[in-house]
């Protein structure tokens, strides 16, 4: 297969025409990075796409980051800060060496711009709940932020580290308006906007001041003069080009290849065994059929998670056996052991035992009613994959599953319509609280919680996980919360990917990181050896 597979690719790059992206060979001191799709635009606080965030990553800053563990935040631009006794008022102590690329100064008065901006609801920011319950972020000194909560918000650290709290100039803001981050870009990170061609390339300049980077990396200063972020939708094209050198480094490889690629000289290959990307089907808990919790439970207990994710990821991601990644702050094992396994015998006999009886199509029947259910997912290769087999190991305990797969120019709003009964997704998250909170607090009805989950105890479990001041009780509120979904069995968790990172011979230090999918993050130790 490996042969094969070397063979292929070398074909398809001698294949590629002459004028293609692609095929023009990486130029010296330039790391060219190739991507899936673009994003729409580059507005930190209007984008949630991860298309966006890693190239704003690379842009701009933070006031704290997050170390290769997913747990463990660290400083940003605050190289240090407190938190009041009630939990409600964070100080953050700033660097004083931070420029923008334009070389002006960075103040505490960029800091408290840029996070009333994204809180700001002329902003219109879909990630604003994000920065807590903010009352007020003011400027103690040029080099002091207070941020005060109206009630503390454990969560604040984690959020903050997300692109969506990059610090950025006012004055572009203000110059471009409604084109800050489509016709250009002023931030403190540690690569500059050059210039941006949509659905081609976007083209970076390495800030000649930046020596702010994050404590996680050896090197605080960027190691390549110029990064060119280049769009590539064709697998066999991305393929091609990080094996012949044509390219250095993508994350948006298929999953087929990963296994081959590992065994290619000329391809080094790194993972990140903390990745936090899951893959589910939610179900709406008040449509008909979906509400029988005997009906979600006999679903979860009739499909084989184990064989979805051998045909559909090749081997590169992990059936999820629970709602959450074991690794992630505040995962509660205890919920997950509450999670159904495959046993189709066992679902047979829960449909028998809730009056579900077999009907002369195969489809069973209560009162009139089928098994049958419609499930809305956006179009990718993926979804067609895992919810074919799906359909199949429902069929054979009496279930009809009904699929519809929208492009995703349309998909998201008929996700957040009533009609459907169930649906497929996957999403990044950076704990347990972030990601319940997410889609499980009837706040969010009807998106992003689709499953119209409405349960005051579980709201009350999320507040109080957000909002205790011990790290203990956040911890048993948001255990408590877990174990109520999980017998519930809103969902069914299907896959856990893996993030991996490919670069070409001549590249070194590029090491996948993967918060909120983005595997680059700042990129500060990669460099070129020619």
């Amino acid at each position: 297969m490996r042969k094969i597979l070397g063979s292929f690719l070398l074909a398809a790059a001698a294949a590629m025409p002459a004028g293609d992206a692609a095929a023009q060979s990486a130029p010296r001191d330039t790391l060219v990075v190739m991507r899936e799709i673009d994003a729409d635009r580059y507005d930190p606080h209007r984008s949630t796409a991860r298309g966006a965030g890693e190239i704003i990553y690379m842009m701009s800053d933070t006031l704290v980051s997050l170390d290769w563990d997913m747990r463990t935040v660290r400083p940003g631009l605050a190289e240090r800060w407190e938190v009041s006794p009630d939990g409600k008022t964070y100080t953050f102590h700033l660097r004083r060496d931070v420029t923008f690329c334009d070389g002006r100064p960075m103040t505490a008065d960029d800091v408290v711009y840029s996070i009333s901006r994204w809180v700001d609801p002329a902003t219109r920011s879909p990630v604003r709940w994000r920065a807590g319950p903010v009352k007020e972020i003011r400027a103690r000194d040029p080099h002091t932020v207070e941020y005060e909560l109206t009630e503390p918000y454990g969560e604040l650290l984690y959020q903050l580290t997300l692109f969506f709290a990059s610090v950025i100039d006012r004055n572009t803001v203000e110059r471009l308006g409604q084109n800050f981050g489509v016709q250009g870009f002023n931030g403190t990170g540690p690569y500059c906007w050059t210039s941006w061609t949509p659905r081609q390339e976007m083209v970076l300049t390495r800030h000649p001041t930046y020596s702010w980077g994050p404590p996680i990396y050896q090197n605080p200063r960027p190691q390549v003069e110029r990064v060119i972020w280049r769009v590539i939708p064709e697998a066999n094209t991305r393929l091609a080009a990080i094996q012949t050198g044509q390219a250095d480094v993508t994350q948006y490889i298929p999953h087929i290849a990963v296994q081959q690629l590992r065994n290619v000289p000329t391809v080094r290959m790194s993972q990140q065994p903390n990745y936090f990307w899951d893959h589910f089907m939610g179900f709406k808990v008040d449509k008909p059929v979906m509400n029988d919790p005997q009906v979600r439970r006999a679903i979860n207990l009739a499909v084989n998670r184990d064989a979805i994710v051998r045909a559909t990821w090749f081997g590169n991601a992990a059936p999820a056996d629970a709602y959450l990644n074991p690794n992630v702050t505040g995962f509660d094992a205890q919920a997950a052991e509450l999670v159904p396994q495959y046993n189709p015998d066992e679902a047979r006999r829960v449909l028998d035992a809730a009056g579900w009886t077999m009907g002369p199509d195969g489809v069973r029947v209560k009162n009139g009613e089928r098994a049958s259910f419609l499930v809305y997912g956006l179009q990718t290769a993926e979804a067609r994959r895992y919810l074919e087999a799906i359909q199949a190991d429902l069929r054979r305990v009496g279930i009809e599953m009904r699929v519809q797969l929208w492009d995703a120019t349309v998909g998201w709003g008929r996700l957040a319509t009533q009609e459907f009964d169930a649906f497929v997704m996957s999403y990044p998250y950076i704990s347990a609280t972030d990601g319940f909170s997410l889609y499980f607090d009837s706040a969010n009805r009807p998106t992003p919680n689709r499953m119209n989950w409405n349960d005051p105890r579980t709201d009350e479990l999320l507040r109080q996980a957000r909002t205790a001041l011990s790290e203990a009780d956040r911890l048993a509120a948001i255990a408590q919360a877990q174990r109520q979904i999980a017998e519930a069995n809103v969902w069914l968790p299907l896959a856990r990917e893996s993030l991996w990172v490919a670069s070409a011979q001549r590249v070194q230090g590029a090491r996948a990181h993967g918060i909120y999918g983005v595997a680059l993050y700042k990129g500060l130790d990669i460099r070129l050896t020619r």
